[in-house]
């Protein structure tokens, strides 16, 4: 795709302004203690923590991978982010008003707490696995096929170049810069996104606007706008039809959204409560938008007919055909907002997560607050290179992001039944925590040895199921009291302003008017 001297202006401007600005914040706000590196000294208000959190979600595999999945799948794969802002409030709600309480700085920290350091570390060294190995690598071969597809860049140089630019400003400044760059971040991914998926749709209708564009496309590829897939549709091993709605999908999104550390580190440096839970709320509002940026292009480049050798080439491709010279630059700066927020992300929650539960608490637990700050920036470092290693391997793999839902989906079940029943019943005992993890991956791999056709959103649900059952058993066996380091609620702990509760109220009847469009 030819790029004219004012996209090389606006794309480079694009980078020197979060490089400037990022290395500003970290330089300016720097404070050298693990609360300042680890958590932005707990100084977030509410709209950025909202921006921040889209940010870190929405990179490559939703730009890149969920538009290939709009191409090969339709509407229906729109449901992980509609379904996701009502997983906001739910976690808003009922979990963060105890995780704040915890005063954490990451996820298996608290189940330390709750449980004991057995279960901390098997869940820490799972989540550092699991986003070095899938989330850091395929938001890094995502982001360098775009490059590559777009601007001829080798795959193996924008993977590297991905990567330097995304440590550049988090590796020195944490989670201040990261947060304080995704507002700038998030302008550009929405402002791109939509120009992207306006234009595609007006060419679609000769010119006549982009509502008729959708509407035109509508009518060409009715079976692409199916929210709900009948039992006999090509893709209904990805999204198992009214199951998306009242199975799996809820595991997967509540392991995301709820138990996810390079998610949930926003809500947890929240200046408090109210500021936390009005940002998930306002993070939900964005969800609802997030399909119309990176769903719907998708679409549109199945409804053109475009001859592409595998889906996730539909976004680079519409970029390519029908955003003007001139406007580029932006589009594709929006792309690279998306690609490098979510890398900055996930590199500062890996390193807090080994700095704060392997490093501390196994290697040196009398370490100064300066040597957790080292700690955390050579983990980032290191986690990077890993990664760049990894992250060609990804080309092997079809539909990228269905690719990282099913390999997050081995272990998501075993994650969410530890923590819901750490957190509503008070009897689940550490041995039975213990239990759950260890049985999750051999009881989803014997699922899908012995049921290859049973859908893997309803596979995590059935072992959710079951791991629940595991935990209710052997707890039940150990004790016949409460555990003692069972949760204690109080009165008024899950109480929610008028503010939040307004904004839920307007997400549901948003969704509900969607989902009866689009069933």
């Amino acid at each position: 795709m030819y790029f004219s001297t004012i996209d090389f202006i606006v794309f480079f401007g694009y980078c020197f302004i979060i490089l400037g600005l990022g290395l500003y914040i970290a330089k300016r706000k720097q404070t050298g203690d693990s609360q300042g590196y680890f958590l932005a000294s707990k100084s977030l208000p509410w709209w950025a923590i909202g921006t921040s959190l889209i940010a870190a979600n929405i990179s490559a595999e939703q730009m890149i991978g969920m538009s290939g999945s709009g191409f090969a799948i339709g509407l229906a794969i729109a449901s992980y982010e509609w379904m996701g802002a009502l997983t906001l409030l739910l976690v808003a709600k009922f979990m963060l008003p105890i995780f704040l309480k915890k005063g954490i700085y990451s996820m298996p920290q608290f189940l330390g707490m709750r449980y004991d350091e057995r279960v901390r570390a098997i869940l820490a060294i799972f989540w550092l696995l699991v986003y070095i190995f899938v989330n850091l690598t395929s938001i890094l071969y995502l982001g360098a096929l775009t490059m590559e597809t777009i601007l001829g860049f080798p795959l193996i140089y924008g993977i590297v170049g991905l990567a330097l630019f995304a440590a550049i400003y988090s590796v020195y400044g944490g989670l201040k810069a990261v947060a304080w760059t995704d507002v700038i971040q998030v302008g550009f991914l929405v402002g791109g996104g939509l120009l992207t998926t306006w234009l595609a749709l007006n060419a679609f209708s000769g010119g006549k606007g982009a509502l008729a564009g959708f509407f035109d496309l509508y009518r060409e590829a009715p079976g692409h706008f199916e929210m709900i897939l009948s039992r006999g549709h090509e893709f209904y091993y990805e999204l198992p039809g009214i199951g998306v709605l009242i199975g799996g999908l809820w595991v997967a999104n509540i392991s995301y959204f709820g138990c996810n550390q390079y998610i949930i580190q926003r809500a947890l440096a929240a200046k408090n409560i109210k500021e936390a839970q009005n940002g998930l709320m306002f993070a939900g509002y964005l969800k609802l938008l997030m399909p119309l940026i990176v769903v719907i292009p998708g679409i549109a480049a199945f409804g053109f007919g475009a001859d592409l050798l595998r889906p996730d080439e539909a976004y680079p491709w519409l970029l390519g055909e029908f955003v003007p010279i001139g406007l580029r630059g932006l589009a594709f700066a929006a792309l690279i907002a998306a690609i490098a927020s979510s890398l900055a992300s996930m590199t500062n929650s890996t390193s807090t997560i080994f700095t704060i539960d392997i490093y501390k608490v196994h290697f040196n637990k009398e370490a100064s607050e300066k040597n957790l700050v080292l700690t955390g920036r050579t983990v980032s470092f290191i986690a990077l290179f890993l990664a760049v290693l990894v992250a060609p391997q990804v080309e092997n793999f079809g539909q990228a992001f269905q690719f990282i839902q099913e390999f997050t989906g081995f272990v998501s079940p075993g994650v969410v039944a530890i923590f819901l029943m750490g957190l509503f019943w008070k009897r689940a005992t550490a041995n039975a925590a213990v239990w759950a993890a260890i049985l999750t991956l051999p009881t989803t791999l014997l699922l899908r040895a012995f049921f290859p056709e049973l859908p893997f959103l309803d596979r995590m649900g059935l072992v959710f199921v079951l791991l629940c059952g595991v935990i209710v058993v052997i707890s039940l066996f150990e004790r016949s009291v409460d555990d003692p380091k069972a949760i204690e609620y109080k009165t008024g702990m899950f109480h929610t302003d008028t503010t939040f509760n307004l904004g839920a109220i307007g997400i549901c009847a948003i969704l509900t008017v969607l989902y009866l469009l689009f069933w």
